[in-house]
C-alpha cells in the first residue's frame, strides 16, 4: 500500500489515471496529448504506476498500451474505508457512476499479476489439468492446448466438459495462450437475472481471452503475466461484469499455488 499512495500523492499521476477511466487502452502519445508535460515526464509517472500495479501496459505491435488497475485501489478502500463506511460510499459511488458515467470505446478486462515462478512452471499453470483444477475446482477447461483444438468447459461444477465453440488461437509455451470464450449459457439467465429477449441479445456476444507471459520489470517479482478478455459488445456486456472478478480470483489462487510448489 506504500507504493499505491505515494503513486496516488502525485497530481499528475491522478490526471493518468482519470485518463485511463475515462478510455482505457492509450499509448504514451494519446496520453501526452493536453497535458503540458513532456513524454519522458509523461512515462516516469506510467513507470511509477505500474510499479505500484495501478497500470498495466500491453504491447499491441509497435505501441504500448496502457490500462487502469483498480484492484489496488479497491484493496486501500476495502482498508480503509470499507469496514467503516462500506454501504453509504459504495452508493454515493454508484450515484456519481450513474451520472457521470461514459461510453467506452472498447471494453475489455486486462489485468497484470507478478508471480515468483519460472515462464514453464507459469505455462503449466495455465495449461495442465493438476493446476487447473486447483484454482478453477470444478470448472476447469480441458484442451491439449495446440492450435485450432477445442476447450471444452464444464456447463455445472463438476460436470463433464461441454464443447461449447471454444478453440484455441494462439499458443506459445512459456510466453502466450489465446482462446476463444463461449457464449452466455442458459444458467447465466437465472445468475444475471436477464428477461428471456435481454438473455437471447447477449448470448449473441463471443469475446476471446489470452494471456501473456514476460518477465517482470524487476527481477525479483519473478514473471509478468496480463490477462486480456475483450471482444465484449458494450460496456454493460453481462459477460464482462462476471468474467472480471473471477480472473482476479483466480489467478490470485495460481500465484498462490505456483509460489508454494
Amino acid at each position: 500500500m506504500d507504493e499505491v499512495f505515494k503513486a496516488l500523492a502525485h497530481a499528475s499521476r491522478r490526471r493518468l489515471l482519470d485518463r485511463l477511466n475515462e478510455r482505457a487502452g492509450q499509448s504514451l502519445l494519446e496520453l501526452c496529448a493536453g497535458l503540458g508535460m513532456t513524454r519522458q515526464a509523461v512515462s516516469k509517472h506510467l513507470s511509477v504506476l505500474e510499479g505500484a500495479g495501478l497500470v498495466t501496459a500491453v504491447r499491441r505491435g509497435r505501441e504500448r498500451l496502457h490500462y487502469l488497475n483498480p484492484v489496488p485501489i479497491h484493496d486501500v478502500a476495502d482498508r480503509w474505508i470499507g469496514q467503516y463506511e462500506r454501504g453509504r460510499m459504495a452508493a454515493l459511488g454508484n450515484l456519481k457512476q450513474a451520472l457521470e458515467a461514459t461510453a467506452m470505446s472498447k471494453p475489455e478486462f486486462v489485468y497484470t499479476i507478478y508471480i515468483r515462478t519460472t515462464p514453464e512452471k507459469l505455462w503449466e499453470g495455465l495449461t495442465s489439468p493438476e493446476f487447473l483444477k486447483q484454482y478453477h475446482g470444478g470448472w476447469a477447461p480441458v484442451s491439449d492446448w495446440q492450435v485450432g483444438s477445442k476447450v471444452l468447459w464444464p456447463v455445472e461444477d463438476g460436470g463433464d466438459p461441454q464443447d461449447l465453440g471454444q478453440v484455441v488461437t494462439e499458443a506459445e509455451p512459456g510466453r502466450r495462450l489465446a482462446y476463444t470464450w463461449h457464449a452466455l449459457q442458459p444458467m447465466h439467465q437465472e445468475m444475471f437475472g436477464m428477461s428471456d429477449a435481454e438473455f437471447a441479445e447477449a448470448a449473441k456476444e463471443r469475446s476471446k481471452v489470452s494471456f501473456d507471459i514476460e518477465p517482470a520489470e524487476e527481477p525479483e517479482l519473478g514473471m509478468k503475466l496480463t490477462i486480456t478478455h475483450d471482444g465484449f459488445t458494450s460496456a454493460d456486456s453481462r459477460m464482462l461484469e462476471g468474467v472480471s472478478g473471477g480472473w482476479v480470483m483466480m489467478l490470485s489462487q495460481l500465484k498462490t499455488i505456483l509460489e508454494k510448489a
